[in-house]
């Protein structure tokens, strides 16, 4: 009789590709065909429309209001092979979103494809559920949830600047793994402009059930937009420090946020 593996109880907490066994020189049939239907799974999530009607369904039941925009890139294939259109929106969005501002507002949320719309489907309203609550007690108005589509990362600064926002934030389907190809991503830069730099935003990663969940994110979220509008800024001079106990109360602003 073998003895027990060890490395068998540690599959039990985590989704890593840890205690394969082997047959022979190689992995058993079982792996090899568990890790070509988790090749396919993120190779699906990439190419997975962005249903964004039916998100903007959802949110309005939120009582929120929805604008579409759409980057550079025209389709998917361009999207995936010119990073740069996917930064920046098309001109037709452009004119859309400008003469689309309303009143001025504190944050604007972005909700934008990525590389996993089957990420965004999934999480997005979840996580803007939790996080709206916590809006209200830091007391910032939210404009227009945007529903952006072939976006990266920076698209969310092009919006935000157009629309004249403080601040925004783009929840945006993160590259999937090969046991992760729904997570989400969220993305905060203080004062968006299109010339921002990577270093100037703040991230939160993996949020999905599995993961970081909606309501520790949402309080991560909360977290560092009281301090993005204390201290004016977002990005590597602002750390993420809401796992510390002792500021837990920090999103209950005990003074007026300043405008």
């Amino acid at each position: 009789m073998n003895p027990p593996d060890a490395w068998t109880l540690l599959r039990e907490f985590t989704d890593a590709r840890i205690a394969l066994g082997r047959s022979g020189a190689s992995l058993p049939t079982r792996e090899v065909l568990n890790f070509g239907l988790a090749h396919a799974q993120a190779r699906d999530a990439i190419h997975q429309p962005f249903d964004s009607e039916s998100l903007a369904r959802q949110l309005q039941a939120l009582g929120l209001k929805t604008l579409e925009a759409h980057s550079a890139a025209t389709d998917r294939h361009v999207y995936l092979n010119r990073p740069d259109l996917g930064r920046q929106l098309s001109e037709q969005s452009r004119a859309e979103l400008t003469a689309s501002r309303t009143s001025p507002h504190d944050l604007l949320l972005v909700i934008g494809d990525g590389l996993s719309s089957h990420a965004v489907h999934r999480q997005s309203v979840g996580l803007i559920t939790a996080l709206l609550p916590y809006l209200q007690t830091l007391g910032l108005s939210l404009g227009p949830v945007v529903l952006a589509h072939q976006s990266r990362v920076a698209l969310g600064d092009d919006i935000g600047e157009t629309l004249n926002s403080k601040a925004v934030a783009i929840l945006i389907g993160e590259r999937p793994g090969l046991s992760s190809p729904d997570s989400l991503g969220v993305y905060l830069t203080w004062k968006p402009a299109r010339k921002r730099l990577e270093s100037e935003r703040n991230c939160i990663s993996n949020i999905r059930p599995e993961g970081l969940q909606f309501e520790a994110a949402a309080f991560k979220l909360a977290w560092l937009l009281e301090q993005a509008f204390l201290r004016r800024l977002t990005g590597v001079k602002l750390k993420d420090e809401s796992d510390n106990p002792a500021l837990h109360d920090r999103v209950k602003p005990r003074i007026a946020l300043p405008r």
